[in-house]
């Protein structure tokens, strides 16, 4: 019967759902509704679905729960702190990342050269090359608050990525930063992966902006 599937299978099959764009900012959760998609009974999902709500990725409307969305002062301060924290990752990397991690680093620059022209699944890589980043930073606590970080960055709907030439852009940026960390310089992969974020942050402000101008036509 579903009802094996323990609690945190629930919050993940729904936050897997979230940062993949099944379910977009303004969505409406219902839970039997959940519940039958992903053959887990109602009591774990609603009880997912509060901690989603506690972690603000969900926001009420009325009696609905509905994927939560982010106005342009949350997502300035998401920015800011991700950058700092992103940077923070970056300088330890330099400090700490075993050679096997700085060339499995150097080996997801390279394969990723072959998905620029494919925004979803460079999007997807995008994640997992910043998540290799956390890990080889060797501090579990930072590790945690960029996986907080992280949760909010699935109510953005789209990526930054899909923009025309931040692909490009994004395999030399992701090139410096792993560059950086092989020399051990903490300072430079600091600012390396700082100016990422900023660029990435500025890509989404240009997006956002281009969006609001087609809708206002």
């Amino acid at each position: 019967m579903a009802e094996t599937r323990p609690l945190k299978d629930a919050y993940t099959l729904i936050l897997e759902a979230i940062d993949t764009g099944l379910y977009k900012p303004g969505d409406r959760l219902v839970e039997s509704e959940l519940a039958e998609r992903f053959g887990v009974s109602r009591t774990p999902i609603r009880e997912a679905l509060q901690r989603l709500e506690t972690q603000s990725l969900l926001t009420r409307d009325g009696r609905s729960l509905i994927v939560a969305s982010l106005d342009h002062n949350q997502l300035a301060e998401l920015y800011c702190v991700r950058s700092e924290l992103e940077g923070l990752a970056a300088r330890l990397a330099a400090r700490h990342a075993t050679q096997e991690e700085v060339r499995l680093l150097r080996a997801m620059v390279e394969e990723d050269r072959q998905l620029v022209d494919d925004p979803p699944a460079l999007s997807r890589a995008n994640k997992r090359f910043h998540r290799q980043i956390h890990l080889a930073s060797h501090n579990r606590y930072l590790v945690q608050q960029l996986d907080l970080v992280h949760r909010s960055m699935a109510l953005l709907a789209n990526t930054s990525i899909s923009f025309e030439g931040r692909g490009v852009q994004t395999i030399a940026e992701h090139d410096a930063i792993v560059e950086a960390i092989a020399a051990s310089d903490g300072d430079a992969a600091y600012l390396a992966l700082k100016d990422h974020i900023s660029r990435a942050f500025e890509t989404r402000l240009r997006q956002d902006s281009q969006a609001e101008a087609r809708y206002s036509v």
